[in-house]
């Protein structure tokens, strides 16, 4: 079992910054990597970031749509990850959702995917 608690989202201006926070509790052992999706209204739900917590030297992942203005990084010792959001668009508005994704890659593991609450993130024009 585990469970993800999302922050830090809110209302700022177009150009501005937000920092989201998602802090994992329980089975943390057995996360393999973390992310964080986003959703419009109307639209599909699609990975923004991702970052293995397993490996020291694994890649992070961006789309071409926010690469160069998203940051993901991990604190493994506190079980969080954090998105560093600069230079907001008003199309980076939706609702961020954090991932955690849980893979067989030891006995006391199953497979398994969590998912925060959702935090919304509304940028102004």
């Amino acid at each position: 079992q585990v469970q993800l608690v999302e922050s830090g989202g809110g209302l700022v201006q177009a150009g501005g910054s937000l920092r989201l926070s998602c802090a994992a509790s329980g089975d943390t052992i057995c996360i393999s990597t973390m992310g964080w999706y986003r959703q419009a209204p109307g639209k599909e739900r699609e990975l923004v970031a991702s970052i293995p917590l397993i490996t020291t030297a694994g890649s992070t992942y961006y789309p071409d749509s926010v690469k160069g203005r998203f940051t993901i990084s991990r604190d493994r010792t506190k079980n969080t990850v954090y998105l560093q959001m600069n230079s907001l668009k008003p199309e980076d508005t939706a609702v961020y959702y954090c991932n955690a994704q849980i893979t067989n890659w030891t006995y006391y593991c199953s497979a398994h995917t969590y998912w925060g609450q959702g935090t919304q993130v509304t940028v102004s024009s």
